[in-house]
């Protein structure tokens, strides 16, 4: 496949039609918390409830995408993310709600891995950081667009009828990128992953650790930034809304940025720079957030620079990883460190919402913090383990 940025543009706009899509639950916990009569915790379960099964999925993506290669993976997996969000939609009840959660995240599995070798095959040489960052910027714009389309649409007609809209959105994206892409070729096998020479890197493995960390600090902040701005700043969903997609804006700024410094650093060392100096921020502004913040402009400040530090982290992450693993092995590689992210996802919310109903948000921020920087601390070692070499 002819190596560019078209190719790469294509992808981000793949990946911004599918995180569009999956992070609409992101977008309405609010409303899901009135229409169901959640508690705060059992909002964290139908976040987690979708991370189960885009977690349960991710390995048999891997290997379809390594098998099939990622365009054929792409369309189908884009088409049963409008089904999905649809169903979300029309859940009648909690249960029904969790079960059309888990579809929604089982369709969004294939996204890391095939969107990752696509863009490790199509960037221009030398700019293969950046290149990532910019495909990952698709998941910032997506959870971003998503949070106004539902918290704009809820606020004239009702958030199931942005969730109807976001899926229109997907299926024709879906098809456009089916005669836009060409894609690389796979195996012509479905088989499982061998996970053998991978369990041997253990800056790999360091990196996988840390990605627990990612995911628990990124879904945490996501699932809450519009119910702690309803319950402690004290303003609207609406207002909620507006301020988890300045999040996400900032979050799209972060990545290409830090795909750009990576480049110059250079190398999976370069990434494994950047990623440790914006964890270490995470930690400050989690701090900031553990001491108490109430008043509107001051959150903004916070979460925007959440966006900038921790949303912003993901792309010198994946990059990192295809650094470090051979072409042939990054749908598995990437399947694994992606499941580490969703382990994070699958505990840290549910754990957040507990605090938030027991000890209040304060303790919440603060075991962000503390997850921030453990994350640092796996991300020391896995400069080490690159800069000794084998």
């Amino acid at each position: 496949m002819e190596r560019g940025w078209k190719p790469v543009v294509t992808i981000a706009g793949w990946q911004t039609a599918a995180s569009l899509c999956y992070y609409s639950i992101f977008a309405a916990t609010a409303f899901v918390r009135e229409d169901f009569g959640l508690s705060r915790t059992l909002v964290g379960v139908f976040l987690t409830s979708a991370l189960v099964g885009y977690t349960l999925n991710l390995f048999p993506s891997g290997a379809a995408v390594d098998g099939f290669g990622e365009r054929t993976a792409m369309v189908a997996s884009l088409l049963a993310l409008a089904v999905g969000t649809v169903a979300v939609s029309l859940a009648p009840g909690f249960l029904p709600l969790l079960g059309a959660a888990v579809l929604l995240g089982a369709a969004y599995a294939t996204a890391m891995p095939a969107s990752n070798k696509g863009i490790v095959a199509s960037a221009p040489r030398g700019r293969e950081n950046l290149a990532m960052g910019v495909k990952q910027v698709g998941v910032t714009a997506g959870s971003g667009t998503a949070s106004l389309v539902v918290t704009g649409v809820a606020a004239v007609l009702t958030w199931r009828v942005g969730f109807w809209a976001i899926a229109l959105l997907a299926g024709g994206y879906a098809v456009a990128f089916r005669f836009a892409y060409s894609g690389t070729g796979g195996s012509g096998r479905l088989e499982f992953p061998d996970l053998s020479g991978l369990a041997d890197d253990r800056a790999y493995l360091l990196l996988v650790v840390a990605g627990a960390f990612v995911g628990a600090t990124i879904f945490s902040m996501l699932g809450y930034v519009i119910l702690y701005v309803e319950d402690v700043v004290g303003a609207s969903a609406a207002v909620g809304g507006v301020l988890l997609a300045l999040t996400q804006i900032a979050g799209s700024a972060g990545r290409v940025g830090a795909g750009s410094l990576a480049d110059r650093f250079g190398g999976a060392g370069g990434a494994a720079t950047i990623s440790l100096a914006q964890f270490g921020a995470g930690v400050a502004l989690f701090g900031s957030l553990a001491a108490g913040v109430t008043a509107l402009p001051i959150a903004a400040v916070v979460f925007a620079g959440l966006g900038l530090t921790v949303l912003g982290s993901t792309g010198v992450y994946y990059s990192c990883l295809g650094d470090l693993v051979a072409s042939d092995e990054l749908g598995a590689a990437t399947a694994g460190g992606q499941t580490a992210i969703n382990v994070g996802g699958l505990l840290a919310p549910p754990a957040f919402g507990y605090l938030a109903d027991t000890a209040g948000y304060r303790a919440g921020w603060a075991a962000l913090a503390l997850c921030s920087a453990a994350g640092m601390a796996l991300l020391w070692g896995v400069r080490r383990e690159i800069s000794t070499g084998p």
